[in-house]
């Protein structure tokens, strides 16, 4: 069909070079209405991965939900132990869902998790019962209790679109082999390597549940290097600590993955995912 179109394009044009824009320009439509048909193609199949998705996306909230209401028994309780375990387990949940936070609920993402200046949050909470090892901290975590149950509700009804939920796995995993390779984010707490390890699992869930099965139907091979490059990302996190983790390969690893899912993204009817953070 569109050879024919470029044929009688051709035969009607006046002179050579209008009939060589024409033929690239109808070409160039051709392209489009097959990127088109490939993002049909996968749309449905896109939409009713992400409904799986948001399951678990909905049980680390909770998770991360659970653990702060625990903190803030074992706050009135007066034990710091106690509150230190808790906070390590939502804080678990939390990263795991960062996929999806800073993109489609920024709002809230920066009032739960900003970093590095923090007067509110995880990490005000973090500074004042790991680092001043105090539990006054009852305003901040009641405060967070509050932005992690309307995150809760948010969740279970908002819109998740693949491609924003595609731009989130990119953002974060460049995250994990920036910001987070220098040092870590949770200093006071010592669980940033713990962190690390939360994202990445966070975007394997991610990749495995939305976008693995179309991209293995489209392009296996680049479907087995998309995992083989999430598989190095947990490789390189499995040192004992955070000292022995070599920033620059972490570094390589995450932007050699971005790359790949850049290249993925058209192959399942998506754009490349872009990294600008959407809070700036």
């Amino acid at each position: 069909m569109i050879r024919r179109s470029l044929d009688r394009a051709c035969v009607s044009a006046p002179v050579n070079i209008r009939c060589s824009r024409l033929v690239g320009t109808l070409a160039l439509l051709g392209l489009f209405m097959m990127d088109a048909r490939l993002g049909q193609t996968y749309a449905a199949a896109l939409d009713e991965a992400v409904g799986r998705y948001r399951n678990y996306l909905i049980e680390d909230i909770d998770r991360a939900f659970a653990g702060a209401r625990q903190l803030r028994e074992c706050i009135v309780a007066g034990d710091i132990e106690c509150a230190k375990k808790a906070w390590i387990s939502a804080r678990g949940g939390w990263e795991r869902s960062e996929v999806f936070t800073s993109g489609l609920a920024p709002e809230l993402d920066e009032k739960i998790d900003t970093w590095p200046e923090s007067t509110a949050g995880f990490h005000a909470i973090e500074a004042k019962l790991f680092g001043a090892k105090r539990t006054d901290v009852m305003t901040e975590t009641d405060a967070l209790i509050a932005d992690l149950a309307e995150l809760d509700a948010k969740l279970r009804k908002m819109p998740l679109p693949a491609q924003d939920l595609l731009n989130g796995v990119a953002r974060l995993a460049y995250e994990v082999g920036q910001s987070k390779a220098d040092g870590g984010e949770s200093r006071f707490s010592g669980t940033s390597l713990d962190d690390m390890r939360n994202n990445v699992a966070g975007i394997e869930q991610a990749y495995k549940t939305i976008f693995a099965a179309a991209l293995v139907a489209s392009d296996p091979t680049l479907a087995a290097k998309t995992q083989a490059e999430i598989d190095s990302l947990n490789a390189l996190l499995e040192g004992p600590s955070l000292k022995a983790i070599d920033p620059d390969e972490l570094r390589k690893a995450s932007e050699e993955f971005v790359v790949t899912l850049s290249g993925a993204a058209p192959k399942i009817g998506l754009r490349k995912p872009v990294l600008e953070d959407p809070t700036q």
